[in-house]
């Protein structure tokens, strides 16, 4: 019973991995995922205004509620042109 986490491009930079497997029991929502890395990242409090956030490969918002076997994703500020 797990959730897999993606960090893309920067943010993967910071905790040193693309993918981690966490414990689905453990967390409510995405943000309380968000929480549980910036614990041991601190640097990433930093994006949090800015971060997009994925679930199950569609945008969410820090509240959405999580569940096993989902997939999330967090994305730093990206600018295009």
């Amino acid at each position: 019973m797990s959730i897999r986490v993606l960090f893309f491009a920067s943010l993967s930079d910071i905790v040193g991995t693309r993918e981690v497997r966490l414990e689905a029991g453990d967390f409510t929502d995405m943000d309380s995922i968000y929480n549980r890395f910036v614990r041991d990242f601190p640097t990433l409090e930093s994006f949090r205004a800015s971060a997009l956030f994925a679930l199950n490969s569609e945008f969410a918002r820090p509240n959405s509620l999580v569940r096993d076997g989902d997939e999330v994703a967090f994305f730093p500020p990206v600018s295009g042109g």
